[in-house]
């Protein structure tokens, strides 16, 4: 991921919002600035290094936002010899981070659609998901992005997408539960409008 300052365009509220990247050099001076508010010496031996690897480290995490989730699912595929009924990917595995606490989230999402137009390949769902969940994020709000983005770009009769993740803000600080879930969901079109067609989602999702 290039790290080098230059303006960025990123969602903020799902308004589009101009912000300038600071230069690699700033990012790694604020990285010694925490380090020195903990407590700790940037410059002692273990950590002297530690402000290029968390930029590093930071270009990962947060590499969704120089990504297209358009742009990933952007081609179908319309021969499918007439099917027509549910495709779901399950347990896709995410990684994110909490925008109130920069604290990872992680879990599984589950997507599903009902093909109108066509199908997507089955891992751009996966890269999608990462897509988003690559940025700072709530769950809630990566739930809408998924389930909008598979809409947009295959126009499906419906879609439903469910994430389950454990919140490290809730594991590691605050009430400190380890081992509890969060689960959201999102329907649109047949999901959304036809109950049966949520319990076939659900039952697919528990089926093991």
């Amino acid at each position: 991921m290039d790290m080098t300052a230059k303006p960025k365009i990123v969602s903020a509220n799902d308004a589009e919002t101009v912000v300038s990247r600071p230069s690699r050099e700033e990012a790694e001076a604020a990285v010694r600035t925490l380090i020195a508010w903990a407590g700790d010496n940037p410059t002692r031996e273990g950590l002297i290094d530690t402000p290029r690897r968390v930029v590093e480290a930071y270009g990962e995490f947060f590499s969704g936002y120089d990504q297209d989730a358009g742009e990933i699912l952007s081609t179908t595929f319309s021969d499918v010899g007439g099917y027509d009924d549910i495709v779901l990917v399950r347990d896709i595995p995410f990684y994110s981070h909490c925008e109130h606490h920069m604290v990872p989230f992680v879990g599984k999402a589950h997507i599903a659609y009902l093909p109108h137009d066509g199908v997507v390949g089955l891992s751009k769902l996966a890269r999608v998901t990462d897509v988003f969940a690559r940025r700072l994020q709530t769950q809630e709000h990566l739930t809408i992005q998924i389930i909008d983005a598979v809409n947009e770009a295959i126009n499906p009769r419906g879609a439903a997408v469910m994430l389950e993740a454990e919140h490290m803000c809730m594991s590691m600080r605050g009430v400190r539960k380890h081992g509890s879930s969060t689960i959201t969901h999102r329907f649109t079109g047949v999901f959304a409008e036809d109950r049966q067609e949520q319990d076939r989602f659900f039952a697919m999702v528990a089926r093991h």
